[in-house]
């Protein structure tokens, strides 16, 4: 599937230049060459569908944009990291709540999302179109529209996280009297996106039923899984919960998915697209030279070397040490819990007196995503200086669990179905521990009580530990409308204990405003419209 994905036809995104009729052009030149004359078949099809996923690949433009910037970085669970503060001055402004709307990783992870956007569009304007032939039954031809409602939707749904609402595009834009658009609501968004996903999940098919080649395709369960999410996004928890239990129902239930039996399995590259996958972005090895220009440059990732150490006793596998896991994600995890050293690594002793190694009082890095061996406890050496096949993990059967447990909460279902959710996912982590007996209880325990209020905190809990630098904790944060209670340098449980060095550059979380990232500045001026608040 990696290959199919990201080794798609270059013809099929030209595509996307061909010139369609304005009011100043009434004669065709010579030559020119028209939608319908490029999509004639099935393969075409697949391609056109192809090139909508692969904007979910590009990490790098003007700047390095990965959404764990946000997800990570910006919440309690990391520090930027990197050679010093100088180093990264829009990813510090992410890290200290000081983000201006000339920051280029906002701007180049806006535009990104809406190209991918633009190739969902045209898929779904030209895939109707084709007939079915040899390569494309026309089952198989409603599948790529199901991938492609489910990308156009997954690619709003990151969009209205970081941004709210935004403009609402959902038809290809051929000419310039398109080019403004006024601003959608939040609701609006969530709208569209709710829609698409629905419309995904009625046209694709489940995980099972696709080809090996295939695996890493948007599926029914994905569609439905990202249902469950969206809704809770939206505080529609009885929707939530629904989609939640369709999925746990025909899904997990039914086979389509299941926890890997040890959870480092997760970040080993034999267990891509594995059985614990939901959705994933997918990556390849890359065989061009360093870098290159602008978006798609690439099709191996950048977060591998961004993430690993910087320790000389790393040798050429040192990274630049980005995303530095806290003390207080540490301290978060309970004792014997093996997920803890699974996902953050504690520098050699030698390293440790490498100033660029510890960054503002943590020495601590990053054991996910970062190509390593879990087994060899050594990481992976890159046949490229700066880029990795690993995919990236946007959701998994953990995640959708707690979530479907949180919905159940929520929506004020028994909470027998809370602590079964709660539990399927505990108990893999326990029968990893090095003491499963005495290891990780179930619920209740600890400080949590056996009601609805410890029950919320048990499940947050175990979404922070189980799901740790996965670049999910700003954006739980800010949905549950804690961030500023947890993030605040001075009011907050973890700004107001973090180092002293850390301390000193943070900004103030100020509500209201840091929940949502500004509209790029770029994007005001060839778009006029509103700016988020405090911005």
């Amino acid at each position: 599937m990696k290959n199919k994905i990201l080794n798609f036809s270059i013809a099929a995104m030209a595509a996307l230049s061909l010139s369609s009729c304005n009011d100043w052009l009434t004669e065709d030149a010579p030559g020119n060459q028209k939608f319908d004359d490029f999509f004639t078949g099935g393969a075409m099809a697949e391609q056109v569908v192809n090139g909508a996923y692969v904007p979910l690949a590009w990490e790098y433009n003007n700047s390095y944009f990965s959404e764990w910037f946000f997800g990570d970085i910006g919440s309690d669970d990391a520090l930027k990291g990197g050679q010093d503060i100088a180093d990264g001055l829009d990813a510090y402004d992410i890290d200290n709540y000081k983000v201006n709307p000339n920051n280029a990783i906002v701007l180049d992870y806006y535009r990104a999302k809406y190209q991918g956007i633009s190739r969902a569009n045209l898929a779904l304007q030209e895939v109707p179109k084709i007939d079915a032939d040899d390569s494309m039954t026309e089952e198989r031809k409603l599948c790529f529209m199901g991938e492609a409602y489910f990308l156009r939707g997954l690619y709003y749904f990151q969009l209205v996280r970081l941004f709210g609402g935004v403009p609402l595009i959902t038809e290809v834009v051929d000419s310039s009297d398109k080019w403004k658009q006024t601003r959608a609501t939040t609701e609006q968004i969530y709208e569209q996106i709710i829609s698409d996903f629905k419309m995904a999940e009625e046209l694709l098919w489940d995980k099972s039923r696709y080809p090996a080649e295939d695996l890493g395709r948007a599926t029914r369960g994905a569609a439905q899984a990202f249902l469950c999410k969206a809704y809770l996004y939206s505080h529609d928890y009885e929707n939530a919960y629904l989609w939640g239990k369709k999925w746990v129902e025909e899904q997990y239930r039914a086979g389509e998915y299941s926890l890997n039996p040890r959870y480092l399995d997760n970040w080993m590259e034999a267990s891509e697209n594995g059985p614990e996958s939901i959705f994933e972005v997918q990556y390849i090895i890359e065989p061009t030279s360093d870098f290159g220009v602008g978006f798609g440059s690439t099709r191996g990732t950048f977060t591998t070397i961004l993430c690993r150490q910087r320790g000389s006793s790393m040798g050429s596998d040192a990274g630049w040490g980005w995303n530095h896991p806290t003390q207080n994600l540490y301290n978060e995890f309970e004792a014997g819990d093996p997920r803890r050293d699974l996902t953050i690594g504690m520098p050699e002793t030698e390293d440790l007196e490498n100033i660029e190694v510890t960054y503002l009082g943590s020495p601590y890095y990053n054991l996910k995503n970062v190509y390593y061996d879990f087994d060899a406890r050594t990481y992976i050496t890159l046949t490229h200086q700066s880029r990795s096949p690993k995919n990236y993990l946007l959701m998994r059967a953990a995640d959708a669990l707690l979530l479907y447990a949180e919905a159940a909460l929520e929506s004020g279902k028994p909470a027998s179905e809370v602590k079964w959710a709660l539990e399927e996912v505990r108990a893999r982590a326990r029968a990893n521990a090095a003491d499963p007996a005495t290891a990780l209880p179930e619920f209740p325990y600890g400080s949590y009580a056996d009601n609805t209020d410890g029950l919320r905190a048990a499940l947050r809990h175990e979404r922070r530990v189980e799901l740790a630098m996965e670049g999910h904790r700003w954006f739980d944060l800010v949905r549950w409308g804690i961030a500023y209670d947890v993030l605040d340098k001075d009011n907050g449980s973890y700004g107001r204990t973090e180092s002293a060095e850390a301390r000193a550059e943070m900004g103030n979380f100020i509500k209201g405003k840091c929940e949502l990232m500004p509209i790029p500045f770029e994007e005001l001026r060839l778009n006029p419209m509103d700016q988020n608040p405090g911005y």
